[in-house]
């Protein structure tokens, strides 16, 4: 798994193995996402979305705590992927970082707790699916504009973006900053720090 450049956030791209049956490929090894990440993914709830090209989900983030941990990947056609730094306090607040996610490469990307999610479907018939550290629960949800001037977010270019009423409706990052509805990088951090010590392997005590 390789880091992005903001914190909490890494892409994966698994090893693929072809043969005249096809392709297999292991998208998730909770061995290996433990040594790179230092905590485990709790599975609370598994989605999929499928989506006609240009159609754009997100920017979708959670109160922390729980907040809700994301381990994303694109099971048919292309999306771009995108995570956004919405902690306050954060070195990197406020920026995003895109990946692109396609059923040829099969990459995946994990995002922390209190990071921000979106993503735009490049082809037709773009599925996702996502494992969640938390399960959905609607007065815990946020979002954010993902047109938002102050983001800055590129999305598909010469392509009408196509947003649901309730993303379209919510606030930009200078109102919701505003308005305390945003996550704190300390708190953020806090939270993800008593995670990976559960993680911990156990010490034998000294007598």
């Amino acid at each position: 798994m390789k880091p992005l450049s903001i914190e909490g956030a890494w892409a994966y791209r698994p090893a693929l193995h072809g043969d005249e049956r096809g392709t297999f490929l292991e998208w998730f090894q909770g061995d290996r996402f433990r040594a790179e990440t230092g905590r485990s993914l709790t599975l609370a709830q598994a989605n999929c979305s499928v989506s006609r090209r240009g159609v754009l989900r997100g920017v979708h983030f959670a109160d922390v705590p729980p907040g809700q941990a994301k381990y994303v990947t694109c099971v048919r056609g292309a999306v771009r992927d995108v995570v956004v730094d919405l902690r306050t306090g954060s070195p990197t607040f406020g920026t995003w970082e895109a990946v692109e996610l396609d059923d040829t490469g099969r990459a995946a990307v994990f995002l922390s707790e209190g990071l921000g999610h979106a993503f735009q479907a490049l082809t037709d018939d773009a599925t996702v699916v996502y494992l969640c550290s938390a399960g959905y629960r609607p007065e815990r949800e946020h979002g954010i504009n993902p047109l938002d001037p102050d983001l800055g977010i590129t999305w598909l270019p010469g392509v009408e973006p196509v947003v649901s009423a309730k993303d379209a409706a919510a606030p930009g990052l200078a109102e919701a900053a505003a308005a305390g509805l945003l996550p704190s990088y300390e708190e953020c951090r806090a939270f993800t720090t008593a995670l990976a010590r559960q993680d911990a392997p156990a010490t034998e005590e000294t007598p």
